[in-house]
């Protein structure tokens, strides 16, 4: 099975039309949709959790359409187009993956070294001065805490444990073993956010 590319050509003339032809689309702005971005994100995260090879082609659908939603109205506005959106993102995926596009006698081969490069790489590409610098303020919590972790430790920074915490208070006791439970669950190489819905589902 391979994919021709073509459908998705048609989908960029699909979605011109509908700005053209449909008020309610056409009326639409970057702002007015990121809800809907982030229900089609959680269902096509539901779909992998619970398996659903159909219901998750039909969600990663609508993800598309999502995506092309906001190209067509940034191509309309001469903010940028769904071929400069592709460009990027080749481009991107050629200067962090130098060991399939470029590869050499030192090109790491490990998944382990590669995702460290990647690291690497992303890091001199943003400069960034503060391990929270690029995340989204509203990323869930305990998605939030593992990738602060994950900047704090990839910097050499002490990592964390439970029975850690100090501080007096309730909430600042919970929140404390919150973080401690991220950082146990990432020495285990396992995702806090998907082990928690998970536990949620067995309910």
């Amino acid at each position: 099975m391979s994919a021709s590319g073509a459908p998705l050509l048609e989908f960029l003339e699909v979605m011109r039309r509908l700005r053209a032809e449909c008020a309610w689309k056409a009326g639409q702005t970057h702002r007015s949709l990121a809800r809907y971005l982030l229900e089609e994100t959680h269902e096509a995260l539901e779909a992998i959790d619970t398996g659903d090879v159909e219901l998750l082609r039909e969600e990663l659908g609508d993800l598309l359409l999502q995506v092309y939603f906001h190209a067509v109205i940034a191509e309309e506005s001469g903010e940028f187009t769904i071929d400069d959106v592709a460009g990027d993102i080749i481009a991107k995926m050629h200067r962090r993956n130098p060991h399939v596009f470029r590869p050499d006698a030192d090109s790491p081969t490990e998944a382990a070294e590669i995702d460290a490069a990647w690291q690497r790489i992303k890091a001199e590409e943003k400069q960034r001065t503060s391990v929270t610098d690029g995340l989204p303020p509203g990323l869930p919590a305990l998605l939030y805490a593992d990738k602060v972790l994950d900047r704090i430790e990839r910097a050499g920074g002490p990592g964390r444990s439970a029975g850690t915490a100090d501080r007096s208070g309730v909430d600042e006791a919970i929140g404390d073993r919150l973080l401690a439970v991220v950082a146990d669950a990432r020495r285990a190489g396992v995702d806090p956010e998907q082990a928690l819905r998970d536990a949620v589902r067995r309910l």
